[in-house]
């Protein structure tokens, strides 16, 4: 109960919510980092992703390259790429560009595989009757796989999204932005209170990230496939196989 109150009363304390480093200030850097990793993971992976989807080629190295990427950590990454991006840049080199390299890495998988198996999945007849009708490789992709897709591919965005958020606080190790900075800091300064703080608001802030993807990726769905109301629904949808499994 103590660890509770100390909580509780670090997070109502009027102190921390203004000046430079307020948590109002620390949540907009967090969801500026977060974004701007979002959005070059989403450069990265949808065209790829959408690519082989349509296509079919590249379909087992791409899911290899993802499934590699899962399997890095991202504070190994972090440690590799800070050499580099220090010797280029020594301020936002040592704490900014690491994390946004590590969190692209996190993000781009999910969004890479379920870009692939969106496109993938869609009904062969309906491509081919797409192409008996004249259009074009890439109206097809456009106007009829990617529309029938694109509650898939908002899955991995989902995906990507919350898992940036949740682990962008490692940035903080390196003196990075965020709200990761209130955690780094209390273990500094043992203090229970702002630690576990900083653990309610990225904790919040992934579920309100979650919750609000979840409710664009719903949004997204025909009424008529959606699935019973049961949880969030899937995230990463495992690819289909053209041809046998890839």
């Amino acid at each position: 109960m103590e660890l509770v109150a100390e909580t509780i009363g670090w997070l109502a304390d009027p102190a921390h919510w203004q000046g430079r480093a307020a948590i109002p200030t620390r949540l907009l850097e967090h969801l500026g980092l977060s974004a701007l990793s979002l959005a070059i993971a989403l450069a990265i992976a949808l065209p790829v992703g959408l690519r082989v989807g349509h296509t079919g080629r590249g379909a087992r190295l791409a899911v290899n390259v993802a499934t590699l990427g899962r399997a890095i950590p991202s504070l190994a990454v972090m440690g590799l790429v800070l050499p580099v991006t220090a010797a280029m840049d020594p301020q936002n080199g040592f704490k900014i560009y690491p994390t946004v390299i590590a969190m692209v890495v996190l993000a781009v998988p999910p969004i890479l595989v379920n870009a692939y198996s969106g496109v993938a999945g869609v009904d062969r007849d309906l491509v081919e009757a797409s192409r008996a009708m004249g259009m074009r490789e890439s109206e097809i992709l456009a106007r009829v796989e990617i529309p029938v897709a694109l509650p898939v591919i908002a899955g991995g965005i989902r995906s990507g999204a919350v898992q940036i958020v949740a682990t962008a606080t490692l940035g903080a190790i390196f003196g990075g932005p965020g709200l990761g900075r209130y955690i780094v800091e209390a273990i500094a300064q043992n203090d229970d209170g702002m630690l576990f703080g900083g653990v309610v608001l990225v904790a919040g802030l992934s579920l309100a990230t979650e919750l609000g993807f979840a409710l664009i990726q719903r949004s997204l769905t025909s009424p008529g496939l959606r699935p019973p109301a049961r949880g969030w629904g899937s995230r990463v949808v495992p690819a289909p196989s053209r041809g046998g499994p890839i």
